[in-house]
Order: C-alpha cells, then sequence, then structure tokens
C-alpha cells in the first residue's frame, strides 16, 4: 500500500477522518465511545493542538484541529487510534486470542486554508447524523461538537475557541 501524504506545518487547520475496520460500526458501543473521547482529550494536552469541531458516527470519526507547528499529525492519530484500541479490548475481549482490529490503518486529512472552509468543516460535521437518518437534528446528537457551539458545556470533548 502506497504511503499517503500529510502536508504537515501548514499552519491551516486539518480536518481528519478515520474509519473502523471494515467499516464497521463500532463506535455505537459506549466503551470504544468513551475511551476515544478519552485518548483524544489525553493527546490534544500532550500535543497541544486545539480541536474546533468533531462528531463520532457509528463508523468513522471526523476531527477539526489546529496543530501546533511541529505536531505530525498522523503520529498523533495513530497514539489516539492505537491507545484507544489496546484500551478497549483489554476490557471488552481479554479472554479472546489472535488479532484484534479496531481501524483501519490510515486516516484521511484535508489542509484548511481559510476561517470560511472550517465553518463549513464544522457544520458538515454537525449535519453527518442528520444527513445519515440518525437524528432529525444536529441539537439531537450528543456526539459532535454542535451543543457546544449552542452554548451547552455539558458535552463529550469542549472545543477551543475558534481564532
Amino acid at each position: 500500500m502506497p504511503k499517503l501524504k500529510h502536508f504537515d506545518h501548514l499552519g491551516t487547520a486539518r480536518f481528519v477522518t478515520f474509519n473502523c475496520y471494515r467499516n464497521g460500526q463500532y463506535l455505537l458501543h459506549p466503551t470504544a465511545r468513551e475511551l476515544l473521547i478519552k485518548n483524544i482529550n489525553s493527546a490534544r494536552t500532550k500535543h497541544e493542538f486545539k480541536l474546533w469541531g468533531y462528531v463520532i458516527m457509528p463508523e468513522h470519526v471526523h476531527l477539526l484541529m489546529m496543530p501546533p507547528d511541529d505536531m505530525k499529525l498522523g503520529l498523533v492519530i495513530r497514539e489516539i487510534k492505537s491507545k484507544m484500541a489496546r484500551e478497549y479490548f483489554a476490557l471488552t475481549m481479554s479472554d479472546v486470542k489472535g488479532k484484534k482490529v479496531f481501524w483501519q490503518r490510515r486516516c484521511f486529512d484535508h489542509n484548511c486554508r481559510t476561517p470560511e472552509t472550517v465553518r463549513e468543516i464544522i457544520e458538515y460535521c454537525h449535519n453527518n447524523p442528520v444527513r445519515r437518518g440518525l437524528v432529525k437534528e444536529p441539537g439531537d446528537y450528543r456526539w459532535s461538537s454542535y451543543n457546544w457551539y449552542q452554548g451547552n458545556r455539558d458535552v463529550p470533548l469542549p472545543m477551543d475557541d475558534f481564532e
């Protein structure tokens, strides 16, 4: 498989998508979502990136991040995914032998060069559950940044100030 090129160090926000293995709906499991949130927050503290938007769908995740100049995005996403999967399997499948796979290998990212693009990506994330028919309104879906932007601070992941 050819290596995907990531354009780090451009000083732009990054829209990242990563998927569950074979598009399995593994993120419907509450433990999986909670561990993902925990590991995003942990990586956020460790690597000092800003989080401006997200949605956790049943089989994929979108993050809108503003990385510091020295951050290698692919390594950070790999860290989030691998730690989360190890913790998940340790809690839920400790007696199962053999290879355990939670995530597809790659992540996909897009550089957001303008504030307008950042706003469009945030809106895209918020409307994803509505487009998929999971909810009627974005505010009905707990696993996105929508409610943070509506003033609700009781959310899974707080957002950083969008500059």
